[in-house]
């Protein structure tokens, strides 16, 4: 797979999809630094993984989720190697039979694909339908890293940043689990 060197507070050159360009303008507008790669679309945990070792940090593993009814949602942010079982989470969240959402939902709140949904998807959801929990290790990492709203960038960013500028400005909370 074919990565980019990394570009340091610099978007990928040419068009942009609306989705990402919005992910660039809200890292911009909150002076949020990003360290960026690009590539073929790593939308599975083992591209991602080489994508990581450019990077220098784990891309999370992000997992778009709901209760049976389809009336939560849940944006779970946890290490790459960390196996998910619903069963550890439910009890930690109050929601029991979680399941993985519909790609139309996830489209519709965050405004993200299969492969690339990020806690930067969070910037959509403005009615605040989705609930973000963040696994203790990645809560507690220096950084953390994420595709922005596309599968084809990934950015390291400080996991500060997103706890202090970020959430804040989208007005979500996290809620730290521990699998």
């Amino acid at each position: 797979m074919e990565i980019t060197p990394l570009y340091h507070n610099q978007r990928p050159d040419g068009a942009l999809l609306p989705q990402e360009e919005a992910a660039f303008g809200i890292l911009e507008a909150l002076g949020i630094d990003y360290d960026r790669v690009s590539s073929e679309p790593a939308d599975t945990m083992e591209k991602c993984a080489e994508v990581s070792k450019v990077l220098g940090v784990p891309i999370c593993k992000n997992l778009f989720l709901c209760n049976r009814q389809k009336t939560q949602f849940y944006l779970l942010a946890m290490g790459p190697d960390k196996p998910f079982h619903t069963k550890d989470l439910s009890h930690q969240i109050g929601s029991a039979r979680l399941s993985f959402a519909p790609e139309e939902a996830l489209w519709e709140l965050l405004h993200c694909t299969p492969g690339s949904a990020t806690v930067l998807g969070l910037m959509n959801d403005t009615e605040h339908q989705v609930r973000f929990l963040m696994e203790r290790e990645v809560y507690e990492a220096e950084y953390l890293s994420c595709h922005p709203c596309i599968c084809t960038s990934s950015l390291k960013l400080k996991t500060s940043d997103i706890l202090h500028k970020f959430l804040p400005h989208t007005g979500h909370d996290v809620t730290v689990v521990d699998l």
